[in-house]
């Protein structure tokens, strides 16, 4: 992904806020999972509320190893809770939990975004290797074959850049969901426990935003590198 010529300047600032974004998710989670919610539960119980509050019951919730791997999946259809998060009772705990309930009510619910992004994610993953790949050996050979080789991985690279903008909506849409449910529910109170969970779940909003601005500039770098063939 990282190909050398001058235009990589393009993807230097992506870098920046990419490094920027990991320390601010990673740094903002640790000061609110030492924060501990006064309702009590831990993250797992409140996952497994929500889940049911929305008649999910089908929808297990699992631990799963790692340090913040919490996530949804939709193709099996069950919620995993890394261990700071499934036996939390934090502020963290609580804003990442329902989270990623609010992904599985937004499975349910058929959310346009995410069956969207659900229906190209194949091609998606798949451009996101080969795609660049292809458009490598294609700078490397020449021949007649290397601008199809070019063009095809751009095209395939193309998916991956409409899923990481894809991915914007379904988030910050489940985020929304989670704040909500958390305060409606009581399960934290309005003011330091509510802004906590929110500082959290906007922490974690900038991965996918450095996501999504690499997989720009990356592809516009491919689009620059297509055309100065051609002058």
């Amino acid at each position: 992904m990282f190909y050398y010529d001058p235009t990589f300047i393009l993807l230097i600032p992506a870098i920046i806020f990419t490094l920027y974004a990991q320390y601010k998710v990673q740094s903002t989670f640790n000061k609110y999972q030492d924060v501990r919610a006064a309702s009590g539960r831990t993250g797992a119980q409140v996952a497994r509320e929500i889940l049911d509050r929305g008649n999910l019951y089908d929808v297990p919730v699992e631990l799963t190893p790692g340090n913040l791997s919490d996530h949804y999946d939709p193709r099996s259809r069950v919620l995993r809770l890394s261990p700071a998060v499934y036996h939390g009772r934090s502020l963290a705990a609580y804003g990442v939990a329902a989270h990623e309930a609010g992904h599985a009510l937004q499975h349910s619910e058929a959310y346009a975004p995410l069956a969207i992004r659900n229906g190209i994610f194949p091609v998606a993953s798949l451009g996101s290797n080969l795609g660049f790949f292809l458009f490598f050996l294609g700078l490397i050979f020449g021949g007649g074959a290397s601008n199809f080789l070019i063009d095809l991985g751009i095209i395939l690279f193309s998916f991956f850049v409409g899923f990481t903008i894809l991915t914007l909506p379904v988030e910050f849409n489940a985020s929304k969901r989670a704040l909500a449910l958390l305060g409606e529910s009581g399960y934290l109170m309005p003011g330091a426990e509510i802004s906590g969970a929110q500082k959290v779940l906007n922490a974690a909003a900038l991965t996918y935003v450095a996501a999504a601005a690499t997989a720009i500039l990356q592809l516009l770098r491919m689009l620059f590198i297509r055309g100065s063939r051609d002058d």
